[in-house]
């Protein structure tokens, strides 16, 4: 891995722990910390996605949703997709 993507993998690894740490030390219903901490996750996956890209031409599978997108992600996901997932999870047993 090049010190490029390790360096933005380990922002992360780092946002992903401040933004347990956010959570954790929740100050109320909206506390600004935790969407801070939401943002902080979101950008640094966009870095370490665009970094893995760059030099390797590779993807993890995982996508950050705007809040507009989640409400059409919901409308979108049924049972039948949570079945076919399950299934194919028993193919790997």
């Amino acid at each position: 891995m090049s010190n490029e993507s390790r360096a933005a993998l380990a922002a992360l690894t780092n946002a992903l722990e401040e933004h347990l740490t956010a959570i954790v030390n929740r100050r109320g219903e909206h506390d600004p910390a935790i969407d801070n901490a939401y943002v902080a996750v979101a950008n640094a996956f966009e870095r370490y996605e665009e970094t893995l890209f760059d030099d390797y031409e590779e993807v993890t599978p995982l996508e950050v949703f705007l809040d507009e997108e989640d409400e059409d992600f919901e409308d979108d996901f049924d049972e039948e997709d949570d079945i076919e997932f399950e299934e194919d999870d028993n193919l790997e047993q």
